[in-house]
């Protein structure tokens, strides 16, 4: 770099090409007699100014001479790198800008293997015939909602573009001379690979306290007009847009292909809810009308109902109750416990599997059009951290060996598999098994906590009703308890989970980060659905009669209203849905302002920095955000497929639960994107081809949500029971009487000892109802034994679950059948620009093949000329040294 030399050092800022003395202050070069001069930054024309800034590195000024020396070296290799650093110190605060020159860049873009656009073609020899409905039908249905669409004066079109895999021996093929061939994100892509690739990776010395920071700069401020930046956070993170389609190429150029991706998915995901949401209301609004006509809620509120006396719920201390207290919970319990829910259960079962074949055509295009075609996860590079394990495995005399990565065809260093890999993977899944069984341990904590306190009639000291207490009030509680219980497991487990992915020493961040997937899924799996699960197919299913009740620690299980258990699984499922929603949103949108103004108070009190910060420079401002998380999308992702497990699993119970996500996603997306924009540094862009583990996650949630709401339908409803009253026990094939008929008679002089009321308030009860199938007490053979319609019911329900499963699985493979992965004109397309890139690369090798036979003719030509000349030359030379002798 050619700039002017400044003795003085105004403002204490600096630039230079040699070497850092970083235990020493910033002063003139003449006073501190350095062999390297010191630059000014304060010339505004200076080439570091109009050099862009790829990515900055920052530390503290401390006089650490450990991190001093550790910084030097670091610093010399990324200049043997060919990087370029440029310094400022602003009072104790030091900065480095990095900056990539074009043959850096393209080094390090062909050992990345990048895809990159090569020069432009005519448009139309990029186009494939043929059709694909379901593109045409898409175009058609967003043509019907102009008001969705993007201001194409803000968000214009991009016109397609070949690319090729970048190779310097073709440069031909690239058009290098444009000065925005490398865009941002490329540019810091390449930087942070070249950073994490030294000896001490970037992560680790900041991890270390060496630098405080390493970031790629924001193109302004989020107010600042005419950048990026600001265009994005006034058009796409304003919840004011939020009806607007997203522009997915700006936040990929932006912010890189892994969060451009994240947000594809998260779009797509809540415009596929819009359907779902539809039939979720259409099936709740069914239940609505047909209440008042349905004969099950007519006979709980009628005045048969009030004669009806039924069992006490408790031992001892419960008293006697009337089947009419069950009124407005057998009611609300009809909203869902419908026949339509049957066929929402069906169209939630085929709407999952739809919604995902379309998210892999989806995702192939846009892996197509960001250039990630054919790019293999596989010749990823090793991570730093991962060589970092390898070295200390080294030392601690485990056995390392170099071998042939087939796909990069480079020698790497693997530890013993069977001797490190094996038993630290083993040890890994041992501690999750033990942790799930923590999970499920909380849960039957809670349980017995519902089973202790069903004996008492008040809650925190306050009296309340008994049935609306039993039935409203402890399960709400309970179910809060077990969100408290939920959040606290995440938090530790998650801390566990990253250390033991690190234990077991995966080569590729692909691979880590499937790996820490899949443990913390599996934990939070039984964490957020155990308490769901077990109302829905235990509760109420094995309670005994009064006679014989089946305990649990001494504690009586509990018992399904007359309506079933279905309304309690309703209410346990909107708790922790919603309210674990609510609770990731509100951190959401406080912690990121916390933590921000948590940094700039530690800042201007002195905690992390002796006087204020002016931010005048954007790499400043940056620096005052909050740091991006090594996990990246991690926990984004975690969040939507744990409500996508809600709304799939259990859907049936709670048709509303589509509309709820999809009212939560849609204030989400735009939450997300205003964290990433104003609150955050931006984010180091990664390669993606699509979601990773995520995919299969939900591909077994779609397949495991068929199981569980055929049995939630057979089990926990009363929709089987009343069709084999209707078709096997009525007289007249209607459900009138069934209320009746699924209450069993038990003999109140039959009670176990210790176990009947101390007192009633019904006077002398010789006999009461339980919402059971058995004989009556009085039965000449078989008292309080199963009746054969019992067994009818069973059977039903079993062949009911078969037949559900069976029309879902026709459905799923014609959706699996009709579209394929990749639609047949992205094929098409695909292989058109194979041809055309290998044309143009034959066509070019070609005319340098010619060009170099030309350059070989010419020489020999040339060399021709000059034997012949030379040899005419020594012919004269001859002949004229004879004619003299002959003359001497």
């Amino acid at each position: 770099m050619d700039l002017s030399v400044n003795t003085s050092m105004e403002e204490g800022r600096g630039v230079y090409n040699g070497r850092w003395d970083a235990t020493e202050h910033m002063i003139s070069s003449e006073q501190q007699n350095l062999p390297f001069p010191m630059y000014s930054m304060k010339d505004s024309e200076s080439e570091s100014q109009r050099q862009q800034i790829d990515f900055v590195l920052a530390y503290m000024d401390n006089g650490n001479l450990t991190h001093a020396l550790r910084r030097e070296e670091f610093e010399k290799e990324l200049r043997d790198q060919g990087l370029e650093l440029e310094y400022e110190q602003n009072r104790q605060l030091v900065f480095i800008k990095i900056h990539a020159p074009k043959e850096v860049l393209c080094r390090f873009c062909e050992i990345m293997k990048l895809k990159m656009p090569i020069k432009a073609l005519s448009n139309e020899e990029l186009q494939v015939s043929g059709n694909d409905i379901f593109e045409d039908a898409k175009s058609w249905f967003i043509s019907l909602f102009k008001c969705a669409q993007l201001d194409p004066s803000k968000f214009p079109k991009r016109e397609a573009v070949l690319l090729a895999e970048f190779s310097r021996d073709k440069d031909y093929l690239f058009d290098l001379a444009d000065d925005n061939f490398f865009l941002p994100n490329v540019r810091a892509m390449i930087v942070d690979f070249i950073l994490e690739r030294q000896s001490e990776g970037i992560q680790r010395l900041v991890v270390n306290g060496v630098y405080s920071a390493a970031y790629p700069l924001h193109d302004g401020t989020y107010k600042q007009a005419g950048t990026t930046r600001a265009l994005l956070y006034n058009e796409w993170a304003s919840t004011r847009k939020w009806v607007k389609l997203q522009p997915l190429d700006t936040i990929q150029e932006y912010f890189g292909v892994n969060v451009a991706l994240y947000f594809a998915w998260l779009g797509f995901y809540t415009y596929m809810l819009i359907p779902a949401s539809i039939a979720g209301l259409l099936c709740f609004f069914y239940g609505l009308i047909t209440l008042n006509s349905n004969e099950i809620g007519k006979d709980a509120c009628s005045p048969w109902a009030d004669t009806i006396i039924m069992c006490p719920q408790c031992d001892r201390n419960c008293d006697y109750w009337r089947l009419n207290t069950t009124c407005i919970l057998t009611k609300m319990t009809l909203l869902f416990d419908t026949p339509a829910t049957v066929v929402f259960a069906v169209f939630m079962s085929f709407w999952s599997v739809l919604y995902l074949e379309l998210w892999r055509r989806k995702s192939e295009q846009l892996s197509y059009h960001w250039g990630l075609v054919g790019w293999d996860q596989g010749a990823e590079h090793p991570r730093p951290q991962y060589l970092s394990m390898i070295q200390k495995a080294g030392l601690l005399n485990f056995k390392i060996k170099n071998k042939l990565n087939p796909v990069t065809r480079e020698t790497e260093p693997h530890v013993s598999f069977w001797s490190v890999r094996v038993p630290a993977t083993m040890l890994s899944f041992s501690v999750v098994i033990l942790l799930v069984l923590v999970a499920v341990a909380a849960v039957f904590a809670v349980v017995l906590y519902r089973m202790s306190m069903i004996t008492s009639n008040s809650l925190f000291g306050k009296e309340m009703d008994s049935n609306q207490y039993k039935t409203f009030a402890l399960p709400s509680v309970a179910a809060a308890i077990n969100l408290a219980c939920i959040l606290v497991l995440n938090y530790f487990y998650d801390w566990l989970a990253v250390y033991l992915t690190e234990m077991e020493m995966l080569r590729t961040q692909p691979e880590f980060d499937d790996s820490l997937t899949l443990k913390v899924y599996v934990f939070q799996f039984v964490n957020y659905y155990a308490s769901i699960f077990y109302v829905a197919f235990l509760k109420g299913k094995f309670p005994g009669y009064p006679k014989k009740y089946n305990r649990i620690l001494g504690f009586r299980q509990e018992e399904c209203a007359p309506g079933g258990c279905l309304m309690e699984l309703s209410i346990q499922l909107a708790i922790i849905m919603v309210g674990k929603q609510a609770v990731a949103t509100a951190l959401e949108m406080i912690l990121p302002i916390l933590f921000k103004w948590w940094a700039l108070f530690r800042i201007h009190t002195g905690l992390k920095q002796k006087d204020p910060i002016p931010s005048r420079s954007q790499w400043i401002r940056d620096f005052k955000l909050l740091d991006w998380s090594p996990r990246g999308l991690y926990d984004e992702y975690l969040e939507m497929v744990i409500q996508f497990g809600f709304i799939t699993i259990f859907v049936v119970a709670f048709p509303l639960a589509p509309l709820f996500a999809l009212a939560n996603n849609v204030l989400e997306m735009r939450l997300d994107a205003t964290k990433f924009l104003r609150h955050y540094r931006r984010p180091v862009p990664r390669r993606a081809k699509d979601i990773g583990i995520w995919k299969q996650i939900l591909d077994a949630l779609a397949r495991i949500s068929v199981t569980t709401n055929a049995f939630i339908i057979a089990f926990s409803s009363n929709l089987i029971p009343r069709l084999v009253y209707m078709k096997a026990v009525s007289p007249d094939n209607s459900d009138v009487g069934f209320l009746n008929h699924s209450l069993a008679y038990f003999n109140t002089r039959d009670f176990q000892e210790n176990t009947a009321p101390l007192y009633s308030t019904f006077g002398n009860i010789s006999e009461c109802r339980y919402p059971e199938y058995r004989n009556p007490p009085d039965h000449p053979e078989l008292p309080y034994k199963r009746p054969s319609v019992y067994w009818r019911i069973l059977a039903a329900r079993l062949i009911f679950v078969v037949v559900f499963q069976s029309v879902v699985g026709l459905f799923t493979m014609s959706v699996q059948w009709c579209l394929s992965g990749v639609p047949r004109k992205l094929r098409d397309r695909i292989k058109r620009e194979a041809y055309l890139t290998e044309e143009i690369i034959i066509k070019r090798e070609a005319e340098r093949a010619r060009e170099r036979a030309r350059l070989f003719a010419n020489a020999s030509r040339f060399a021709n000329n000059v034997g012949d000349h030379l040899r005419r030359r020594t012919t004269n030379e001859s002949t004229t040294i004879n004619e003299e002798k002959n003359f001497v």
